[in-house]
C-alpha cells in the first residue's frame, strides 16, 4: 500500500503535542488534514464598517478598542450572568453581551483591539451586539505602528477566512498555523489532477488553489480556487464509486432463494401491520437477493418509518437459505439496542420454526476472551446475524458463509470503510441505509453505484412532534413544559453541542450545564449524563439505566443522534440549536415521538445569524426529511450536510452538488472517461492522482484498484 507521505501535526513548528491533541479531537491528524480545512467563511478586512453607520437588523463586521468592560449577575434570572464590553471607534461606540457565558470575563481587558461580527439590535435607546463573534487581536490601540500592521498581515487589510475553531485556539494562531503548512508544503506537493483535465477545465493548478481558498488575493481568484477545488473533490469522490459500477456484473452474486417460512412467518408475529411503503422496498430487495448479480442498494427512511424492520428482514431471506448476516452499525449503543430487539425477534420466530437463530454481538469494549468466542463462533458458522460497530472491519473477523451486509446510518461510514465488509464475503448483496434523507437528484448522482429505495412516511398512529423555538431569555417555559412531562412520569432529553466550554464557539459545556441542572432548575429529579468521550461501557450503562427508567432526564451531546429508541421520552430540549445543521436537528427531534403519547421538541436558540433564523423556522414549520434535507443543503452547503466523518476520507468539504451540480456531473463524466481507459490508474499521468485516491480511500488499494 503506499504510505501517507504527509507530516503528523505535531512536527509542525509551533505546535507540539499539547495542541497535537486538540487538533485531533478537531479530526485533524497531520498537515494533509490541516491544508483541508478550509475556512466556513470570509471577511472582508480591507474595510471594516465604522460604528456610526451600523443599522438595526444588519450584520457587521467592526474593528474597535475595548474601553470597558463589566461581568454581572442577572437580576431577573438566578444564576445566569451576563459579559458586557464597550467597543469604541473614532465614529462612536457600541455595547456588545454574552450571556450566560462567564469564562469570557477572563478573556477581555481595556485597551485591547478587537474585531467584532453579529448582527445589531437597538436595545435601551442604543446600538448592541449580541453573542457576536470575536477574535483580540492585540493589547493596544487600533492606532497600531507600522510593525504592528506588518505582523497583521494575515488579519487585517485583506480577505481574512474564518474557520470553525478546534478547542482552545483562536483564529489568529490557527491562520497562522496554517500559512506555516502552505508555506511548507506546497513546494513539496505534487497535482494529483492529470493536466489534460485541468486543461479541459480550465482549472487553477493545486498550489494556486490552495493559497487562495484560504488566504484569497481577490474575490475572483478566492472563486475559481473554489471550483477546481471541488471539482477535485467531486473527481476524488466520484472515481470509487464508477469503478464500483463498472466491475460491479465482473463476478456473478448470490442468487437467494425466496421458498422458506421464516419471512413469513416474522411478519406474522409483528405487533404491527408494515405500511405499504415497507411492503414495495421489500419486493425490491427480494428482486435483487434472488437475482444473478449483487445487491447494492440504498434504502433511505424517515426517522422512525421502520427501516430496522426491511432490514431483518432481507435478513431472514439470507439466513433461511443457510448465509450469514453482518449488520454495521457507527456506535456501540445502537448496537447493543439492536442485538437486544433484533436478537430477541429471532429467538422467538426461532422457536415458533422449530430452529436456532443466533445473533451475535462484536463490540470494541468486549473483553479479549468474550471478544475471541464471538470471533470463533462467526467464524464456525455458529452466527446467524452479527451486529457490531467498526469492530466488525477488523482483519481476523472472518464469516464461513457472509451472504449479506447491512450498514445503518451509513453517513457515518466512509466510502471505503463500507467498501471492506462486503469483501469478507463471496460477492454477498449490501443493503445500506440512511435516516438522512438525501434529494433523490443529488442520490443518484452521489451514489451512482447504487441503487435506491425511499420510505417517506412514519407508521400511521404516531403523533405528530410539536417543535417549539424560544430564546435564551425564555429557556424557563421550555423547562415548564419538560417538568410538566416529567410530572407525567415521562422523561426527558436535553441536548448540548460541545463537551467542555469553548469561549470561541460560545457555547457551555454539557458536563458543566449537567453539574447546573443537577443542582439547580432540576434538582428533584433524577438526572443522567451521556457523552462522546465517556468509555463505551459507561454511556452503555447509563442509557441502559435510562431506558429502565431509573432517570428522568438524560444530558446528552449528539451522541443521541442515531437511533436511540426509548418510547416513554416524550420531550428533546436542544440547547444552542443554532450549532446544529437541520439534518441533525431533524434527527435528534426523531429521539422523541416514538410511543403513543405526544412528544415536544424544544429549540434554543438565539438565532445570531439569519442562516440560523432560516434553520429554525424550517424546523417549527416542517416535518418532512426530504423537504428537510434540501432546505439543508441550500443553507449550509453538503460539507456539514453529511456531518463528521472517519478520519482519512474527504468526501465533501468545499464542494456543494446543490449549486454545483454542473460540475459534479462532468466530475462524473470525466472519472468514466479516465477509468474506461486506465481501471487501475496504472499511467505515468495518474501516479499522483492514485496516491491523492488512496490516501483518502486507503481500502481501495485491495478492494478495487488492485481486486
Amino acid at each position: 500500500m503506499i504510505k501517507n507521505k504527509t507530516v503528523s501535526i505535531q512536527y509542525l513548528k509551533g505546535i507540539g503535542p499539547k495542541k497535537a491533541e486538540l487538533f485531533k479531537k478537531a479530526g485533524i491528524f497531520n498537515t494533509d488534514d490541516l491544508l483541508y480545512y478550509f475556512p466556513r467563511r470570509y471577511e472582508d478586512r480591507r474595510r471594516f464598517s465604522l460604528i456610526a453607520d451600523l443599522k438595526e437588523g444588519q450584520a457587521y463586521t467592526i474593528k474597535a478598542d475595548i474601553v470597558a468592560k463589566s461581568g454581572r449577575l442577572s437580576l431577573r434570572r438566578s444564576g445566569f450572568s451576563i459579559t458586557e464590553i464597550t467597543a469604541e471607534d473614532a465614529s462612536g461606540r457600541l455595547s456588545c453581551v454574552w450571556f450566560n457565558q462567564p469564562y469570557l470575563d477572563k478573556y477581555f481587558k481595556a485597551g485591547q483591539v478587537v474585531i467584532l461580527y453579529g448582527k445589531v439590535e437597538i436595545y435601551n435607546g442604543r446600538l448592541q451586539m449580541s453573542c457576536p463573534e470575536f477574535e483580540i487581536i492585540s493589547e493596544g490601540r487600533t492606532g497600531s505602528s507600522l510593525q504592528q500592521e506588518k505582523e497583521d498581515s494575515l488579519h487585517i487589510g485583506r480577505i481574512v477566512p474564518i474557520y470553525r475553531l478546534p478547542e482552545g485556539m483562536s483564529q489568529r494562531w490557527l491562520r497562522q498555523v496554517i500559512k506555516r503548512a502552505i508555506d511548507e508544503c506546497i513546494p513539496k506537493t505534487g497535482d494529483a489532477l492529470p493536466y489534460d483535465i485541468r486543461n479541459r477545465l480550465n482549472l487553477l493548478n493545486f498550489a494556486k488553489s490552495l493559497i487562495n481558498i484560504h488566504f484569497p488575493e481577490n474575490d475572483a481568484l478566492q472563486g475559481e480556487a473554489l471550483r477546481r477545488l471541488s471539482f477535485e473533490e467531486f473527481f476524488i469522490f466520484q472515481l470509487p464509486l464508477v469503478l464500483r459500477k463498472l466491475k460491479k456484473k465482473e463476478r456473478p452474486g448470490i442468487r437467494h432463494c425466496l421458498q422458506g417460512n421464516l419471512v413469513d412467518s416474522f411478519i406474522e408475529i409483528l405487533p404491527f401491520q408494515l405500511t405499504p411503503e415497507q411492503k414495495e422496498v421489500i419486493l425490491e430487495i427480494k428482486k435483487d437477493m434472488s437475482g444473478p448479480f449483487a445487491m447494492q442498494r440504498l434504502l433511505q427512511g424517515e426517522v422512525g418509518s421502520g427501516k430496522t424492520v426491511v432490514a431483518t428482514i432481507a435478513s431472514l431471506i439470507a439466513i433461511q437459505g443457510g448465509y450469514q448476516v453482518a449488520f454495521m452499525v457507527p456506535t456501540e449503543i445502537l448496537a447493543r439496542q439492536h442485538h437486544e430487539s433484533i436478537g430477541s425477534q429471532l429467538f422467538a420466530l426461532g422457536s415458533q420454526e422449530g430452529r436456532k437463530i443466533k445473533a451475535g454481538l462484536l463490540v470494541s469494549s468486549l473483553s479479549g476472551k468474550e471478544k475471541e468466542r464471538v470471533i470463533k463462533e462467526i467464524n464456525e458458522g455458529r452466527v446467524d446475524l452479527l451486529i457490531g460497530t467498526h469492530a466488525l472491519l477488523e482483519e481476523g473477523v472472518k464469516f464461513r458463509k457472509l451472504g449479506l451486509v447491512v450498514i445503518d446510518e451509513q453517513h457515518k461510514f466512509g466510502v471505503g470503510q463500507r467498501a471492506i465488509l462486503p469483501k469478507k464475503g463471496g460477492n454477498p448483496d449490501t443493503l445500506i441505509m440512511t435516516a438522512t434523507p438525501i434529494p433523490r437528484t443529488l442520490a443518484i448522482t452521489l451514489y451512482g453505484d447504487l441503487d435506491h429505495s425511499i420510505i417517506r412516511h412514519i407508521p400511521p398512529g404516531r403523533k405528530l412532534i410539536q417543535t417549539l423555538h424560544f430564546t435564551s431569555d425564555r429557556r424557563k417555559e421550555a423547562w415548564d413544559i419538560s417538568k410538566n412531562e416529567l410530572s407525567k412520569g415521562r422523561q426527558v432529553y436535553i441536548v448540548y453541542p460541545a463537551i467542555e466550554e469553548s469561549y470561541a464557539l460560545d457555547i457551555a459545556g454539557v458536563k458543566n450545564m449537567y453539574a447546573q441542572l443537577k443542582a439547580g432548575e432540576f434538582r428533584e429529579f433524577r438526572l443522567g449524563l451521556v457523552h462522546g468521550r465517556m468509555k463505551d461501557s459507561q454511556a452503555q450503562k447509563t442509557m441502559s439505566e435510562f431506558r429502565e427508567g431509573k432517570f428522568d432526564i438524560l444530558v446528552t451531546t449528539t451522541i443521541l443522534e442515531v437511533g436511540i429508541d426509548i418510547p416513554n421520552a416524550t420531550c428533546i430540549i436542544i440547547e444552542n440549536a443554532e450549532r446544529f445543521g437541520l439534518a441533525q436537528l431533524h434527527q435528534l427531534r426523531g429521539r422523541v415521538g416514538r410511543g403513543k403519547e405526544e412528544s415536544f421538541c424544544l429549540l434554543i436558540s438565539d438565532l445570531q445569524t439569519e442562516e440560523a433564523g432560516a434553520r429554525i423556522r424550517a424546523m417549527v414549520e416542517c416535518h418532512d426529511g426530504f423537504r428537510i434535507a434540501e432546505d439543508d443543503l441550500k443553507i449550509r452547503g453538503p460539507g456539514d450536510f453529511f456531518g463528521e466523518r472517519q478520519h482519512g476520507l474527504m468526501e465533501l468539504k468545499l464542494a456543494n452538488p446543490l449549486t454545483q451540480m454542473r460540475l459534479l456531473k462532468r466530475a462524473r463524466e470525466e472519472a468514466m472517461r479516465l477509468l474506461e481507459n486506465d481501471p487501475a490508474l496504472a499511467m505515468p499521468q495518474n501516479r499522483l492522482l492514485k496516491e491523492r485516491l488512496l490516501q483518502r480511500f486507503p481500502a481501495y488499494e485491495e478492494i478495487i484498484l488492485v481486486g
